[in-house]
């Protein structure tokens, strides 16, 4: 990267200063598709998508679609996807492509390939560090080379996590190795400024990391942090998790529920911002 060109968070971070921390999640799962008078199909869900960017491209930081909504259409379904991804990028808005990949050598350069370039290109994607985050390595050295980033998953919002997660305890854990890798990722990339690789840590963890003695207001990038209404965090758990941090809050259905009229995305994309302190 050219020294004088802001990096992917660095970009995301002045999006998120203007318009307020909130991620729409694009997740055209059955019950939402049903309540917008949508078919269950791949047609579905493209019209889904496209709506949704329609509506929200001047008011979200980002948008984040869910990418096995798509695939469960099979080939259709991943043709719609890279539609709603292409209209994302003629909108301008930056794309956080969920697809939670992990592997190793040439199988992640070749999820690489998929979701780092052509049709289906996204700013950033998110990745699973189970394989050890030096599996990723490659990956994160591609996508800052072209200007995009990584969210690698570290305390996820969902209650199994802590299984793997919070292994090790108290200054040893795996979520706390995870986040020093990435951390010095970002440190060796981008000394002192807000680095492409962000952090999944969900704002449903409660107090797990002060318990796991990880301070995440340390952390040189971005959180994602999913669990935002729906799944029951507010403002308030938001506030408590991340302190200070710069934390982008990942929202659907509190939002994609007020659809499938351009006034109703909006109102709940409206909410979400005053929920988060937007």
């Amino acid at each position: 990267m050219d020294g004088g060109e802001m990096n992917f968070g660095e970009r995301l971070a002045l999006r998120m200063d203007d318009l307020g921390p909130v991620a729409v999640g694009i997740d055209p799962h059955a019950g939402l598709l049903d309540s917008w008078g949508l078919a269950d199909t791949a047609a579905g869900v493209r019209e889904f998508g496209l709506r949704t960017v329609d509506a929200l491209w001047e008011r979200a930081a980002a948008f984040k679609p869910q990418s096995a909504f798509f695939e469960r259409h099979a080939a259709a379904g991943v043709a719609a996807l890279e539609d709603v991804m292409e209209h994302c990028r003629q909108s301008g808005v930056p794309t956080i492509l969920d697809v939670k990949r992990g592997d190793i050598g040439s199988t992640m350069d070749g999820y690489a390939d998929a979701y780092l370039s052509g049709p289906l290109r996204a700013d950033a994607i998110t990745v699973s560090p189970y394989l050890g985050p030096g599996s990723l390595e490659a990956t994160a050295r591609r996508a800052a080379a072209g200007g995009q980033g990584l969210f690698v998953l570290a305390l996820t919002s969902n209650p199994e996590g802590a299984q793997l997660q919070h292994v090790g305890g108290e200054g040893a854990s795996v979520a706390g190795e995870v986040i020093r890798s990435v951390s010095e990722w970002n440190q060796a990339l981008a000394p002192g400024e807000v680095g492409p690789f962000g952090l999944v840590v969900g704002a449903t963890i409660g107090g797990a990391a002060r318990e796991l003695a990880i301070d995440l207001g340390d952390f040189p990038g971005i959180y994602l942090a999913p669990g935002v209404g729906a799944q029951g965090a507010s403002g308030s758990d938001v506030r408590e998790v991340f302190g200070n941090a710069r934390v982008l809050a990942s929202a659907s259905r509190s939002i994609l529920g007020g659809g499938p009229s351009e006034e109703g995305l909006r109102q709940g994309l409206a909410r979400t911002l005053d929920s988060v302190g937007g």
